[in-house]
């Protein structure tokens, strides 16, 4: 028995697009194949849809790119509230190193976007909130921001890519042809990792104790000032 009518036309495909499915089908991708697998007949074929029709909802590459960063940032939790700015904003930038480890396109792709959308603004604001309510001046606030860097996104770029394993040999090899005249460089790239072992370093090790660090040190920057009272809100 062959049965008719299933198959939905190019039209009713393109009238069941949004602009959330559009950017969530790219995130995916990217996620899948990496952010050079975006393009948009790419995605088209990803959609089922023809390349054109997708410009309905975004203008360009571009305005993919942002609004796939946004929907990355949006996934990041921003409840500051609590007694210490220390610890909620900890939280926070935790939080946002575990969304961004889910898609490891996203650091790059977030330093190539000109303009901050929505998301991004409200995430921004969330981080200085914490740092106003925690007693930070706004010239703190700001200079925490620059401090924090990237970080304050859950990433950050590392001086070389140690993410290979060094084994015994390459080990020996690497002692003996650069032990001479690079000998500080040898000593950290042969010393015991965070396991206990020869091998790469523990990147979220790495990552929050730089994190703790600059915490501390914004401590000392706040000058020990009482935390703010939030401004009541009538329910």
């Amino acid at each position: 028995m062959k049965i008719t009518g299933l198959r939905k036309t190019d039209a009713e495909r393109r009238t069941q697009l949004t602009r959330e499915r559009v950017v969530a089908a790219a995130v995916e991708l990217a996620d899948r194949d990496g952010i050079e697998s975006i393009s948009m007949r790419r995605l088209a074929r990803e959609l089922d849809v023809e390349a054109m029709s997708l410009y309905t909802h975004v203008r360009n590459k571009d305005d993919l790119l942002d609004g796939m960063v946004d929907a990355v940032i949006g996934q990041i939790p921003t409840d500051g509230d609590g007694p210490d700015w220390k610890a909620s904003l900890r939280r926070i930038v935790l939080a946002a190193r575990g969304v961004v480890l889910r898609h490891p396109w996203a650091p790059r792709t977030i330093q190539t976007r000109a303009t901050p959308g929505l998301a991004v603004l409200n995430y921004v604001n969330a981080v200085i909130g914490v740092l106003r309510e925690g007693g930070f001046s706004v010239a703190q606030a700001h200079h925490a921001l620059h401090i924090l860097g990237s970080r304050a996104l859950g990433f950050t770029q590392d001086l070389f890519d140690d993410s290979g394993a060094l084994e015994p040999e390459a080990a020996s090899r690497l002692a003996s042809e650069l032990g001479a005249t690079h000998p500080y460089a040898v000593e950290m790239a042969l010393a015991v990792t965070h396991t206990g072992v020869l091998g790469p370093c523990d990147d979220d090790v790495e990552f929050a104790f730089a994190l703790d660090f600059i915490l501390d040190g914004l401590e000392r920057l706040r000058g020990g000032k009482p935390a703010r009272r939030r401004p009541h809100t009538a329910t």
